[in-house]
């Protein structure tokens, strides 16, 4: 029985059996800096590990430039076949998840799903679909060449037909679609990206993908590859803690909540001191919202408005004027607020909602809480010896100039310029260490 075990044991340890898996891996939402780390981590560590191959189910809406290239290319550098499958019914592969599609070395589909519209949005407005003028359309119409700013839109635009398409060469896709889906935002079905050579499978579900994949060739780093994927088992991939937290604080929501809850956390701190809660929870949030800040496309411009409209809302709490500063205030944050994130892709700002309540609630807090706290500072104390300064008591003894006094029912040494006889009534003046300045009531009356 005992060597039954051991063998069953070196039998699962082999490097043979070791390969008979492959790793899924889902994406869903906006390509950003958490899931370009998350992706880049998974698939530097399958060359190590070596799984039968890599299984990337997307559904994205696109997503920013920078952490697509970074996904490519770990793609490109890997020795493990990367196979993008755009899934469930209804998902989508827009934008950079047509790059990614187009870098994988299997590319499929589910009945249900489209790819395309992968024109940079930097250079076309919202919705827009007309292929942008270059100078030969503007001289046969008679037009004036666009000016600096035509020509680095033309730039841009020049650079992803040229990336796409390289992609599109490389893994002998239809290279003239893609620079369509580039320059004329085109997109595609399942069903039509199968017929144009876009893509290589369309397959219900993983079970059928993995039956049409057993026994394809494809070419791996300029060498054969033959996939088996008879028998393969699943092993479902998750980003660990540390790429879940940068998942979430790359979502610019709650990034622009952590920036405004540190904010608020000091300069809370700052007018009202006691235990530093306030101070310490603001700064960490603080210090958060900067980390994710560093990964995202600020803008300076925008981050000055935010910060402009909250100085503008202080000081109308700290120095009413009519409304002037308040206004002021609110129209720069929430302007600021929307451009805080520079880019179009809608799946990298500040949701407007979001934008609207934290507006408001700025404005309310600035306005109601600020000043309320700055009137407490002001307020007369009300504990103390400072306290006592106006309070009544007896004369125990005669004070002449010096004796005891009763007053908040506690025993007090005392001193007048005046003679008090016992019994009578007498008001602070001053305190002095633990000595009252004291006068007789009725000289203080008159």
């Amino acid at each position: 029985m005992y060597w039954r075990m051991l063998l069953l044991a070196l039998l699962l340890s082999s490097p043979a059996l070791a390969q008979e898996r492959y790793w899924q891996i889902d994406i869903k939402g906006a390509i950003g800096p958490g899931i370009s780390d998350y992706l880049v981590t998974e698939l530097n560590q399958a060359q190590s590990e070596q799984p039968a191959l890599v299984l990337l189910t997307m559904d994205t809406p696109g997503g920013l430039y920078s952490a697509t290239r970074d996904i490519i290319s770990a793609m490109l550098e890997s020795s493990v076949p990367v196979v993008v499958y755009v899934s469930p019914g209804g998902a989508r592969a827009a934008s950079a998840g047509t790059y990614i599609l187009y870098a994988s070395h299997v590319a499929a589909m589910a009945p249900g799903t489209h790819l395309g519209a992968a024109t940079p949005v930097q250079i076309s407005p919202p919705g827009s679909t007309e292929r942008p003028r270059d100078r030969a359309d503007e001289e046969r119409e008679g037009d004036q060449p666009a000016p600096d700013g035509g020509a680095m839109e033309r730039k841009t635009l020049n650079d992803a037909v040229a990336y796409i398409k390289s992609l599109a060469q490389l893994r002998g896709r239809n290279a003239d679609w893609a620079e369509q889906a580039v320059r004329e935002a085109a997109t595609l079905t399942a069903s039509e990206a199968l017929e144009q050579g876009v893509i290589e499978l369309v397959a219900v579900d993983i079970p059928e993908l993995l039956q049409a994949l057993d026994g394809r060739e494809i070419r791996l780093h300029d060498q054969p590859y033959t996939f088996a994927t008879t028998g393969l088992l699943a092993e479902q991939r998750q980003p660990d803690w540390r790429q879940r937290f940068i998942i979430i604080i790359t979502n610019p929501n709650i990034a622009y909540l952590l920036m405004l809850v540190g904010m608020y956390g000091i300069l809370l701190e700052f007018y009202s001191p006691g235990f530093g809660v306030a101070g310490v929870t603001g700064a960490i949030c603080l210090l958060l919202a900067l980390l994710a800040l560093q990964m995202l496309p600020v803008s300076t411009a925008g981050l000055a408005l935010l910060l402009l409209g909250l100085a503008l809302m202080v000081g109308e709490a700290l120095s009413p004027s009519f409304g002037i500063l308040g206004g002021g205030g609110l129209v720069a944050f929430a302007i600021g607020s929307v451009l805080l994130f520079d880019t179009p892709d809608q799946a990298f700002r500040v949701a407007w909602p979001f934008v609207a309540a934290f507006t408001l609630f700025s404005l309310t807090l600035v306005l109601v809480v600020v000043r309320l706290i700055v009137k407490q500072r002001r307020a007369a104390p009300v504990s103390g010896t400072a306290a006592m300064v106006g309070e009544q008591g007896i004369a125990l003894t005669p004070i002449a100039p010096t004796g005891t006094v009763l007053v908040q029912g506690e025993r007090w040494q005392a001193h007048s310029r005046q003679p008090i006889a016992p019994n009578q009534a007498i008001v602070v003046l001053a305190v002095e260490d633990l000595t009252l300045n004291v006068a007789p009531l009725e000289e203080t009356q008159s």
